[in-house]
């Protein structure tokens, strides 16, 4: 160790203090003045989300661990539900211990590191329970804020899914990119050609071609959206590539626009499809969100039987259909209702549409070991952790 060793950790230190000022709610940070005036306290905060979640602290648990051994305090954390279980609403999730003057600042930082997350994961475990025999890829790079909120998704989608796969479903098996791979066990992201390549290449069999020239160990999906000719355009390609087709290295993927039907379709044809192969599907009230999902534009569970019966009809049986566009919990719902044969699902949908639900709370339960809160949040005092059946 060099003599400069610890005023340059002191720096960073400092810096990191500064950066957590800043960042926090300033009431918060005179709370923080105002305690070490008088005298600092030992407190215990319950943390806890108003809706049903599944448990998914770690990004929280170890931010709170890398900011105490900065600070060198001790900071104690005790999760009453593990990651990966379900937490019903208003149910103290963790308690978190330490010095009131240290803690102060923290909490606006710890709980921006666990509402969304345990928001997500629920979402993701719901869409896995709903299709278990369908595999997932986490697509939301794209639609998140930044790489911080990213990798809550990613993170989330992957405390989801593994609590999904302990009742037997596939779940998510990858992500988008690299940055985010470990959550699922692998180290590259997942995916093949954007509609980009597909217009770059003119056509969609030649992005196929371009494709698996340049990556030719990697099974071959294919985008068939791109000129409105999905039945066309995916038998092409699969008469173009025989043997992958046969060895079922060959996938399609839809992902047709809401504005408009798959080749082929329309309402009538649509119904006709389902009643070909799902009737008990389309013979029930359905809302009309339901019927969008099952007959309508873009990608409905319709569009997928079609494609199945065709890719069937012209023998390719062991082509994989890949899905992608809006797949949320309720639209994997409504594919398990009509059955549909999705071998894999594409989606980034598991992110929250109600960002108010994912707001976590902290409330300090007890004073130097003394129970005290305020009225109404009588329900988050101490109690011992939760045991998982």
């Amino acid at each position: 160790m060099t003599q400069g060793e610890p005023a340059g950790r002191d720096r960073l230190a400092s810096a990191a203090d500064d950066m957590i000022a800043a960042r926090t709610d300033a009431y918060f940070n005179r709370t923080r003045a105002i305690v070490e005036h008088f005298g600092d306290r030992k407190v215990t905060y319950a943390v806890f989300l108003r809706r049903p979640v599944i448990s998914a602290p770690r990004l929280m648990t170890e931010w709170l661990r890398a900011v105490g051994s900065a600070r060198g305090i001790t900071i104690d954390t005790t999760l009453l539900y593990p990651e990966g279980t379900w937490v019903g609403a208003g149910e103290p999730l963790a308690y978190v211990t330490g010095s009131f003057a240290a803690l102060a600042p923290l909490e606006t930082l710890l709980l921006q590191r666990l509402g969304p997350a345990c928001v997500a994961a629920h979402n993701a475990y719901q869409m896995a329970m709903a299709l278990p025999h369908v595999r997932f890829l986490a697509m939301e790079a794209r639609h998140c804020a930044g790489f911080g909120m990213q990798e809550q998704m990613a993170y989330a989608a992957s405390v989801g899914s593994h609590a999904a796969q302990k009742e037997g479903a596939h779940g998510f098996i990858g992500g988008a990119n690299d940055a985010t791979a470990h959550y699922f066990g692998t180290t590259h992201g997942l995916g093949t050609m954007p509609h980009a390549l597909v217009g770059y290449a003119g056509s969609t069999l030649r992005a196929a071609e371009m494709f698996h020239e340049v990556y030719p160990a990697m099974d071959l999906v294919v985008l068939v959206d791109y000129f409105g000719r999905e039945v066309t355009d995916a038998l092409e390609v699969c008469r173009h590539f025989p043997e992958l087709a046969a060895q079922g290295r060959l996938a399609v993927r839809l992902d047709t626009h809401g504005g408009r039907f798959l080749e082929g379709l329309d309402p009538q044809a649509s119904y006709d499809v389902l009643e070909r192969h799902t009737p008990g599907t389309i013979r029930r009230y359905r809302s009309d969100k339901e019927l969008s999902h099952l007959v309508g534009t873009g990608v409905s569970a319709a569009a997928i039987w079609r494609m199945r019966e065709v890719l069937d009809e012209a023998g390719f049986p062991h082509v994989r259909i890949i899905a992608s566009s809006g797949f949320s919990v309720e639209k994997c719902l409504s594919m398990a209702d009509a059955h549909a044969p999705v071998d894999v699902i594409g989606t980034g949908s598991f992110i929250p549409d109600r960002w108010s639900e994912t707001y976590a709370t902290a409330d300090i339960v007890a004073y130097d070991d003394v129970p005290r809160v305020k009225a109404g949040r009588e329900f988050l005092l101490r109690r011992t952790p939760h045991d998982p059946e």
